[in-house]
């Protein structure tokens, strides 16, 4: 899509909007922050697809990689329980971003974060395959479709929400994502509250990522001391705490059980949560609920 000069914005998804010039935004109960936890499980194949599209640090060896692939499932065995009871224990409900092939294969997984309280939204057919705008638009129809219907079959219920794979977009995916009955999207990571997306095929909000504090980009990209992340998290939390004295602000944090679920991290992870759940006016709420009470 050429870039459109025009005032704010070169793009049509959604308009420009300072937070200082926004109405008051007002959570349950008067809460400062929303607090949103979302967990990965995102399948990594073990030959990419032909023709799929994929960051090069997935598969940065000759193939089969068995290191990769063994370290990311490492995730799917072990760190997502920890994750989960890291959670628990501070009273999160977690909002699950699954993969299809994860729904298909991992049976057991849906059940226990299911068994959780978890809500479960869409992340695509897997980790291995990103949305792009090489896609057509009925290719990448159809590759929503299969992911959202997956999770409908694993779960009995349609996922309201979408994280897509490696936050992999093409211009036509909000208004493909709406058109399917997404509610909201977290792969537009520009804000600090929720936004209403423009699209022609019905109703879709942002529920924006802090990609700084995402586990992957500031522990694996970033290079941040597990020690430091932790810091990173208290101190985001408390500026946006001061910041929502006068209206509401969210925090939604990106996890990969494969990254913080080692033994040797978790620990930052509970120490960082603690710090947000014991002040007062922090409301830790899933994706749907945070968005149903916003929209």
């Amino acid at each position: 899509m050429p870039a459109e000069r025009r005032y704010g914005l070169d793009h049509p998804h959604h308009r420009w909007s300072p937070v200082v010039g926004r109405e008051a935004l007002r959570w349950p109960n008067n809460a400062r922050v929303a607090l949103c936890v979302i967990v990965n499980l995102e399948h990594l194949e073990w030959t990419p697809p032909q023709c799929s599209v994929q960051p090069a640090s997935l598969y940065d060896r000759p193939l089969p990689g068995y290191r990769n692939f063994s370290h990311r499932e490492y995730g799917h065995r072990v760190g997502i329980f920890r994750v989960l009871d890291a959670l628990e224990a501070s009273g999160i409900r977690a909002t699950v971003a699954m993969d299809a092939l994860t729904a298909q294969n991992y049976p057991y997984l849906v059940n226990h974060c299911l068994g959780r309280g978890s809500e479960i939204i869409g992340h695509g057919i897997s980790v291995s395959r990103m949305i792009t705008s090489r896609m057509g638009e009925e290719e990448e129809r159809g590759y929503i479709e299969e992911s959202l219907k997956a999770l409908e079959d694993a779960t009995g219920k349609r996922p309201q929400g979408w994280l897509g794979p490696e936050y992999g977009e093409s211009e036509r995916t909000p208004g493909l994502l709406a058109e399917a009955g997404v509610r909201y999207v977290c792969d537009w990571v520009n804000d600090e509250q929720p936004y209403a997306m423009t699209t022609d095929s019905g109703e879709l909000y942002s529920l924006p990522i802090m990609l700084e504090l995402d586990d992957s980009f500031a522990l694996r990209e970033r290079c941040f001391p597990v020690d430091g992340y932790s810091r990173l998290m208290r101190e985001a939390f408390d500026a946006i705490y001061d910041d929502a004295a006068s209206s509401g602000r969210l925090l939604v944090l990106n996890l990969h059980p494969w990254i913080i679920g080692q033994p040797f991290r978790i620990g930052f992870l509970e120490e960082a949560l603690d710090h947000m759940v014991r002040r007062q006016g922090v409301w830790a709420a899933t994706g749907s609920e945070i968005v149903g009470w916003y929209g």
